[in-house]
């Protein structure tokens, strides 16, 4: 579904990604591990547009997307939910899902539809919707970023760190949500420090370190493996 081929991306004379190759499949929940700086971010920025590719493809159902402008993009099917949550601090709940919806904001009957499909798998934002988003609590604010990402209606959803800095309880409730959007029939690429947790529910898993895949396989095998373990999930 989704495949990227020989990916390079350059920030300045800094080379971020060389050469990275990797593909998610229809249905596949991926996960990509990796330490901070390691090239998980500069993958999904470059894949929805944000940065433009130094060299390689990136394809969407065999269809050339790489530095198409980041709506259509989005229009295309690809919708990425950014590390560090990106909300709207003073925007009540329900404007930051609706603002996900940007590209399909003349089909108001869908977008509703949209809206009610992300209360019912995030209900306490049903409750929540009028409150200002910087007052929910840590967990509940990821939940409203995931949620707004689901209002731009993915056939492949990449999330980045969706559970960085959050308590273990809300790690496994956050994953359990990535895993079902998947079950859904959404297509998952996501990106992690967790690296037991993510394996756990993930279909295959890459690994990257210095901006180039240096191993990937099946979750299982990756869990199992001496050196995934040793270094990063310290076992």
């Amino acid at each position: 579904m989704l495949q990227l081929e020989n990916l390079s991306v350059r920030y300045g004379s800094f080379r971020a990604l060389n050469d990275v190759s990797l593909h998610a499949d229809e249905g596949e929940l991926v996960v990509l591990l990796g330490a901070n700086g390691a090239g998980k971010s500069s993958i999904f920025l470059t894949v929805s547009g944000l940065n433009k590719p130094a060299g390689g493809a990136i394809r969407l159902k065999g269809k050339e997307i790489g530095g198409m402008k980041p709506s259509k993009i989005v229009r295309s099917g690809v919708v990425h939910c950014p590390e560090g949550r990106k909300l709207f601090p003073k925007m009540s709940v329900m404007k930051n899902l609706t603002l996900g919806a940007y590209v399909y904001s003349r089909d108001q009957v869908g977008v509703r539809r949209s809206l009610e499909e992300v209360f019912e798998l995030f209900p306490i934002l049903r409750d929540k919707r009028y409150e200002a988003a910087g007052s929910l609590s840590g967990g509940q604010q990821q939940m409203v970023a995931i949620g707004r990402a689901l209002m731009g209606r993915p056939k492949i959803l990449l999330l980045d760190e969706p559970s960085l800095g959050l308590a273990p309880l809300v790690v496994k409730q956050v994953l359990d949500v990535v895993k079902k959007i998947n079950e859904n029939g959404t297509t998952v690429l996501l990106a992690e420090q967790n690296a037991f947790a993510a394996l756990k529910i993930a279909h295959r898993a890459y690994v990257i370190e210095g901006g180039r895949i240096v191993m990937e396989g099946e979750s299982d095998t990756l869990l199992h493996d001496e050196n995934v373990r040793k270094a990063y999930i310290g076992a």
